[in-house]
């Protein structure tokens, strides 16, 4: 069973520490020296040939080393992703709420990454893409590292067509559908996004499918891919989405409430395979809940 986390690597910079071990301990100092000591006795630190190093082995500037993040009493995501389809090339993945797709922060194991690898024993797993922790439905990923380029340029040359659901509040004064269009940058916070005057880089298509009193369920097609756009560009239209913790103001009680999630699901996946030229089409299996 290969390790379901990926390591992490990082050139070693200029600088006159005698071992690596120290450079280690300067670098990453929430990280006590007593972990750092722990891992090179656990073959958690390795150099470019996949080889252990020593604890005390010499700092050279240029050299590359691979490491594993550890987190002490990771919590446990309780929810469960699946496999909607799998071949030699591709995996589409239903992911619940509250997953990250990729370790990050205080999230190592219970990723979506680190899940699928341990259920494939395929260390070669990658995503093609990201949705963010808060968002549940499908990603697309590559299992074969031959193929991978392949598929990454069906983002690169927008030839992916994603749609979302989405649970907000009635904008009853809106006519529909209705293209939103901005710029979009990062915000003040680094882990938000915000609108700003200027040239047009965030393009999403918005048409309502089903209508309550207070809630609608909207579908939306995001033309463009910037962070967190369909949050911000409905927020901006006066319509956050429901349970939405960052937009517009952030709410971190929210953001941990598993109770209580962002209603915004990626449902659809479409597209033609740049291989065996199949038209593809995934559907997520989740449901939203007004």
């Amino acid at each position: 069973m290969p390790n379901s986390v990926k390591a992490s690597s990082l050139v070693l910079p200029q600088g006159d520490w005698l071992t690596v071990y120290d450079y280690l301990c300067f670098r990453f100092q929430t990280v006590s020296a007593d972990e750092w000591t722990d891992r090179f006795h656990r073959e958690k630190v390795f150099d470019e040939n996949n080889f252990p190093i020593p604890l005390k082995t010499r700092f050279e500037s240029g050299k590359r080393i691979y490491y594993y993040r550890e987190i002490s009493n990771e919590s446990v995501i309780p929810f469960t992703e699946s496999i909607i389809y799998q071949d030699e090339h591709i995996l589409v993945a239903d992911k619940p709420h509250f997953l990250p797709v990729v370790p990050s922060g205080s999230y190592v194991r219970e990723t979506l990454l680190s899940r699928l690898i341990q259920k494939t024993n395929n260390p070669d797993l990658q995503p093609l893409h990201r949705i963010d922790r808060h968002t549940a439905g499908l990603v697309l990923f590559s299992v074969n590292k031959q193929t991978r380029g392949t598929y990454q340029s069906l983002f690169s040359q927008q030839r992916i067509h994603k749609r979302y659901e989405a649970i907000a509040p009635a904008l009853p004064d809106l006519s529909f559908p209705h293209v939103r269009q901005s710029r979009i940058v990062q915000g003040e916070q680094f882990f938000l996004s915000q609108e700003i005057a200027g040239d047009i880089n965030a393009i999403t298509e918005i048409s309502v499918v089903e209508k309550q009193t207070q809630f609608w369920k909207y579908q939306i097609k995001p033309i463009t891919g910037k962070k967190h756009q369909i949050r911000l560009h409905m927020s901006a239209l006066g319509a956050s989405l429901m349970n939405d913790c960052f937009y517009p103001k952030v709410d971190d009680g929210l953001g941990a409430d598993f109770d209580r999630p962002l209603q915004l699901l990626a449902k659809n996946l479409e597209f033609i395979d740049p291989l065996g030229g199949n038209h593809f089409s995934f559907e997520s299996t989740l449901q939203l809940v007004f």
